[in-house]
């Protein structure tokens, strides 16, 4: 059920799938189900929605939250921190893990639909267009709320959700036509060489001179994240041309998660493991740098290789093993936490009581163990005060479906 404005009650259908969801069942259909039974004949097709898959989402969603929001942005730990330039950080692995459970996503949802050959690809098609867009536009509101609330210089364009309502239409867009579904490989690896040789085309990957930036700054001007209206210079980690490879990011995930549906998780695993080392390979060798602003061709293989062997490792111990789906509580509303998580940054920086509750209360509280370990507390504490208002909403079975 669609609710595009707002939150709602699920059907007892759903609600019924959610409960389910929230003990950590899977389908009957899952390989290697509980009866331990052997059956012959075709890999089984897994559920359309998997526990191991909401688990992985939310422990995404969760790190999303806790890198997000330190107490203090000058005093965070290195692993929560983003790599400068090239090179990377466990920080720079949340985003690509997300949207390749985008296309994991995607696959489970739509795979059965688009093999039946009565059904509507075209509904499909704008169904999932439509659904990216909203997800673009509520990124444009909070950025304009920010802008406004904030008193920021300029409204910035470009962001996370932006990204990813992007990546969520272009790929529905993708896979729903028949024709592009079919050579999805092929087109993930076209995507791949020539976002690469537009990159080397570009001269040079030094940081606002790479042609990723030059664009994004020629497009976005001050709208963009970093701007100098003085050299015309700037760039935006979330522009328009380094979506090419978080675009290609998500198709990775549509065709691994193809492969789960089909019951292929050894394959998943054996892709992500080649994928991951081919990706560190090309980095080591000075091919092409593993570079997250840019989302490079390396970051692609190396990010979407781990996530294939995250993705797989979940599917073992949660769907097949029966482990609890931790972080569950996050991966069914991800989108009411993020984006519940960044309003709630919003009105707190606009009310004036931020200075005062990090000061006064986390200083008295954790400021003896150091500046780092205060912003710390803080960002963990945003985390278990969502992770409470999931709680809340997943026992109402209250879902933010956009």
């Amino acid at each position: 059920m669609q609710v595009p404005h707002g939150l709602d009650r699920v059907p007892a259908s759903e609600a019924v799938d959610a409960a389910s969801r929230s003990e950590g069942t899977s389908s009957q259909d899952v390989a290697g189900s509980a009866s331990g039974k052997v059956h012959a004949g075709p890999p089984p097709v897994v559920a359309a929605r998997l526990a191991s898959v909401d688990a992985l989402r939310g422990c995404t969603v969760a790190a999303m939250l806790l890198v997000n929001n330190p107490g203090d942005w000058s005093h965070i730990f290195g692993p929560l921190r983003h790599a400068d330039w090239h090179g990377w950080t466990v920080t720079d692995l949340i985003f690509p893990f997300f949207l390749f459970i985008v296309g994991t996503s995607l696959a489970l949802s739509l795979g059965a639909r688009l093999e039946d050959g009565l059904a509507d690809h075209r509904a499909m098609r704008r169904s999932v267009v439509l659904r990216g867009m909203r997800v673009l536009l509520l990124g444009l509101a909070l950025n304009a709320l920010a802008w406004w609330l904030l008193d920021r210089p300029a409204l910035r364009w470009p962001g996370v959700l932006q990204r990813i309502g992007l990546c969520i239409a272009l790929t529905g867009l993708i896979v729903t036509w028949p024709v592009m579904r079919s050579r999805a490989v092929a087109v993930l690896s076209v995507l791949m060489v020539g976002y690469a040789a537009l990159l080397l085309a570009g001269g040079t990957l030094v940081p606002e001179l790479d042609i990723a930036s030059r664009v994004d700054a020629w497009l976005f001007g001050p709208h963009g994240y970093r701007w100098n209206a003085q050299t015309g210079l700037g760039r935006d980690p979330e522009g328009l041309v380094s979506t090419l490879g978080a675009l290609a990011t998500t198709l990775l995930g549509f065709v691994l998660g193809d492969a789960v549906r089909r019951g292929q998780v050894k394959r998943v695993l054996g892709t992500g493991i080649v994928l991951a080392l081919c990706g560190w390979g090309l980095d080591a060798v000075g091919a092409m740098p593993i570079n997250k602003a840019l989302w490079t061709p390396s970051f692609v293989l190396w990010t979407g290789g781990l996530a294939a062997i995250a993705l797989a490792t979940s599917h073992w111990l949660v769907d097949v093993k029966g482990a609890p789906p931790l972080g569950r509580r996050f991966g069914v509303n991800a989108i009411a936490a993020y984006a519940g998580a960044w309003l709630g940054s919003i009105l707190l920086a606009a009310s004036g009581w931020m200075p005062w509750l990090y000061g006064h209360v986390f200083g008295a509280l954790l400021g003896g163990w150091g500046p780092k370990v205060q912003s710390l507390g803080f960002a963990l504490t945003v985390v278990a005060v969502w992770w409470l208002v999931m709680l809340m909403l997943d026992r109402r079975r209250i879902y933010l479906k956009l």
